[in-house]
């Protein structure tokens, strides 16, 4: 499977997320903790919005821990909303236009999970997808394809309710074929604003996920912890695993929950069910 993290607050550079913490996202891409699998080595990606609404790219094959331009770049790019993944591919070719995260226009979306026997009900899914949306398709990916359907289904104007009727939809067309759970995802999107994360599967035995406790709270908490003390009191971080041990710092998201981070307001845990 894979791991990601998906950060919004003040402007931090980009190694104090992928590097620093004592359990990073590169050091995830050797030692996952709480991963299906320990090592995620098929490509990185990361995603991050400067001076325009669309956001930039970073994807590559190599495996995180040992790519020379991802540390170069962690040490120079300052960012305030971010979206990092780290592949462990379940089938799909180790190829740049199958790394995470996915783009279009100023959206981002990030997957960890699967499609449950994704070749048996691909073509059914790719021939829902919006025909304008078609040609945009780059990677051989059941995520690419979670996220085009879901964009097909309104994701720009309804986030919830699209991603919602994209997982109703690859259900209904999996069981259909045979497949007893079909959907296993943690999913992160965003439209540089505000950022949707979903814990969600089929059997309800979904993958880890996790949110940052108030900023504000911690800093009371551990008053002499300097890596508190220039983030925003609506800083939040969405990942795979903790990246770190601070006790308090992190709750676990829910069972079929979607977490929502809005900029200045305290996040919100909303049900979802397809």
């Amino acid at each position: 499977m894979c791991r990601w993290l998906a950060y919004s607050g003040s402007p931090v550079l980009l190694e104090e997320l992928l590097y620093a913490p004592e359990n990073s996202l590169v050091m995830q891409s050797k030692h996952a903790r709480l991963g299906a699998t320990a090592v995620n080595g098929d490509g990185f990606g990361i995603g991050w919005y400067g001076s325009t609404s669309t956001p930039g790219l970073f994807l590559s094959t190599e495996p995180a821990w040992n790519d020379r331009n991802l540390r170069e770049l962690s040490a120079q790019i300052t960012v305030d909303r971010v979206f990092a993944h780290v592949r462990a591919s379940t089938g799909g070719a180790v190829q740049r236009s199958n790394c995470h995260p996915f783009r279009h226009g100023n959206w981002l979306w990030m997957h960890n999970g699967l499609v449950a026997k994704f070749p048996l009900v691909r073509r059914e899914l790719t021939l829902a997808i919006d025909p304008e949306l078609f040609p945009l398709i780059e990677g051989s990916t059941d995520s690419e394809i979670m996220f085009y359907l879901a964009v097909s289904f309104g994701l720009e104007q309804d986030p919830l309710g699209a991603v919602a009727r994209m997982v109703g939809f690859v259900e209904d067309v999996g069981r259909r074929a045979g497949v007893e759970y079909p959907v296993q995802m943690t999913v992160a999107t965003t439209d540089g604003s505000t950022t949707w994360a979903f814990r969600y599967s089929s059997r309800g035995k979904s993958r880890s996920l996790f949110h940052s406790t108030d900023v504000s709270t911690l800093r009371r908490q551990y008053p002499d912890n300097p890596a508190l003390h220039n983030l925003a009191d609506d800083s939040r971080l969405v990942v795979s695993e903790p990246l770190g041990d601070l006790v308090g710092a992190w709750q676990e998201v829910p069972e079929s929950t979607c977490v929502i981070v809005r900029p200045g307001v305290e996040e919100e845990l909303a049900p979802f069910k397809p």
